[in-house]
């Protein structure tokens, strides 16, 4: 799957998701640059990227600071707590 994510790095959110099939690759890369084009042409300044992983959850996991804010990005992952020896 891929996914393309138009991000607000100043409200720290994220502005659109949208996933495509692996299939539709072209499409995916197309509507990436249509957006990055886009807006630059109103002045807006803002990250937008095009992720490949298995599923969404996959992304959720791997690239935690577009779905999450500071005080759950600083929290340890479960797998991650427990007794340090």
């Amino acid at each position: 799957m891929l996914f393309l994510i138009d991000y607000n790095r100043r409200e720290g959110k994220i502005v659109t998701l949208r996933a495509f099939d692996e299939s539709a690759r072209r499409l995916a890369q197309d509507a990436r640059l249509e957006l990055e084009l886009d807006l630059h042409r109103n002045g807006i300044e803002r990250e937008v990227v095009l992720l490949e992983a298995a599923d969404e959850k996959a992304i959720r996991k791997t690239h935690r600071r577009y779905f999450e804010d500071l005080a759950e990005l600083i929290k340890l992952p479960e797998s991650g707590r427990g007794s340090v020896q």
